[in-house]
This record gives structure tokens, sequence and C-alpha cells, in this order.
């Protein structure tokens, strides 16, 4: 099992775990995460499971790519950053063990 942390805009912190080739927004949804709805299913046609990659882990996870649908998505997302990523697009390998995701106050 991968465990991640996820923050919450507050500061609360939930630690789940997930199985190898699951997602983050798998993670999420299966923990009952508040904060992440995941409305399209995980097929990276909403940005409802945004989530800010912790800057430590940004390079492990990977950074956006500025030319594909998941950048496109994010364009119109509350609060991007440059650690802003799409949780059904970060698919979980034991080199994530640990990974920490902060949470923004608002998806839309």
């Amino acid at each position: 099992m991968i465990k991640i942390t996820f923050v919450a805009s507050d500061g609360e912190r939930r630690e789940v775990e997930i199985e190898e080739g699951e997602t983050a927004r798998e993670a999420a949804l299966y923990n009952d995460v508040p904060g992440i709805d995941g409305d399209c299913g995980g097929v990276c046609a909403c940005a409802t499971c945004h989530v800010h990659v912790d800057p430590e882990w940004i390079d492990k996870v990977g950074r956006l790519m500025h030319d594909g649908m998941e950048a496109d998505l994010l364009q119109f997302a509350e609060g991007t950053t440059e650690y802003s990523r799409l949780a059904c697009q970060i698919p979980m390998k034991p080199m994530l063990d640990g990974l920490v995701l902060h949470l923004p106050e608002q998806q839309y």
C-alpha cells in the first residue's frame, strides 16, 4: 500500500492508503477525503480533483505539461500554482509512498 497525506486548506492532515496503479483521485474518493469531487470519473474532463503537490514531491510526481488536456483544464481552476496537478493524473507508484498533496479552498 502507498500512503498519501492530503492537507486541507485549513491545515488539517489526512493520511490514506491506496494500491499501486490507482490514482491520487481514487485515494481521496475511496477514503472520503473532503475537497476532492472527481466529477468526471477520472478521465481528465473536469478540474474537480485539483491538488497542489507539496514542493518537496513535485519532481517525483512530475510537473504539469503545458500542452495537454490537464493544462487546458487547470487554466480555469481557482488558485492554480506551479505545483497544481489533477489528482486523476497522478498514478500511484512505490516511489510516491509518503506523497503530500494540498487541497485548494474550492473545487469547480
